[in-house]
């Protein structure tokens, strides 16, 4: 047998020999790529199982959570300021500066929570405020969903007065005042006896620090006007209603009837363009006695 006889039976061998190994090697490759796709896999399952857990009731619950069971997914202290925002009538950075800041960070969430319940968010970046007020469109016919603060016609001339001297003293960080000093501007709507208006101010008075939040004390017997009075009545109806206590005051017949039914208007926080709560002034309860 010649020489190129022996390398032509040896080639098809060495050919065969070479194809062998190269599917061993492409099963070896095949091999290792579906053993690293399942650990992805798994890797992948892990996270997900880490991240949520399903319980027996057949919810998905946050490992996270605050508290065993829970489902939600906010921080703590954005849970805690669209309770505030809930709770109302507003969330102060002044008065609450982690709430504020919680807020400010989480903007974006706490917004599309309340959307949900036809709430928008108002916020106020200069004065550092924020409260909800029912969303108002064409487009749906959206419910209520934050409860009406029913005013007397004293509390609302209060309002009034507060807001005159916030807007009084433009360019200040605060706006003091004293309760006196108020008083003597309420005085024109005095009716019956003194004791019984004296009880009705001090009324109105404690409305306006407990319940609205818009006197905050500052010292002995002086108080800081909040900037949210600027919002809890719009100006169309400041015009309307201060017309209509103007007419009050001078004396001319009272025909009994509520003064913003007469002005056309319903002053108050959460008013038809959405303004804080629903408010109504009564004129007949100028001497009405104390229900706080």
């Amino acid at each position: 047998m010649s020489p190129t006889d022996h390398d032509n039976d040896t080639a098809p061998a060495e050919v065969e020999a070479r194809n062998g190994a190269h599917r061993t090697s492409s099963a070896d490759e095949r091999t290792f790529g579906a053993e690293v796709g399942a650990a992805s896999a798994r890797e992948s399952t892990d996270s997900v199982a880490e991240s949520t857990t399903t319980s027996a009731d057949g919810f998905d619950h946050n490992p996270s959570g605050l508290w065993s069971g829970d489902t939600g997914t906010l921080g703590e202290r954005t849970r805690r300021v669209l309770l505030e925002l809930l709770k109302g009538p507003y969330v102060s950075g002044t008065q609450a500066p982690q709430l504020w800041a919680a807020l400010v960070a989480d903007e974006g969430l706490v917004r599309s929570r309340l959307h949900d319940l036809f709430l928008d968010l108002v916020i106020d970046r200069v004065d550092e405020f924020a409260f909800t007020r029912k969303i108002v469109t064409d487009e749906i016919d959206a419910p209520a969903a934050v409860r009406s603060e029913r005013l007397t016609f004293l509390d609302t001339a209060m309002l009034l007065v507060l807001r005159q001297l916030l807007l009084a003293a433009p360019g200040e960080k605060r706006v003091i005042v004293d309760r006196e000093e108020v008083y003597e501007r309420l005085a024109i709507y005095r009716t019956g006896d003194e004791s019984t208006f004296q009880r009705n101010l001090n009324g109105a008075w404690s409305r306006m620090s407990n319940r609205l939040r818009v006197l905050h004390k500052a010292g002995e017997d002086r108080f800081e006007i909040s900037p949210m009075v600027k919002f809890l009545i719009d100006e169309d109806r400041v015009r309307e209603l201060i017309a209509v206590y103007e007419r009050i005051a001078a004396g001319e017949a009272d025909t009994g009837e509520d003064p913003e039914i007469d002005a056309g208007a319903e002053a108050g926080v959460e008013s038809d363009d959405g303004s804080v709560a629903a408010t109504e002034a009564d004129a007949d309860t100028v001497s009405e006695e104390d229900d706080a």
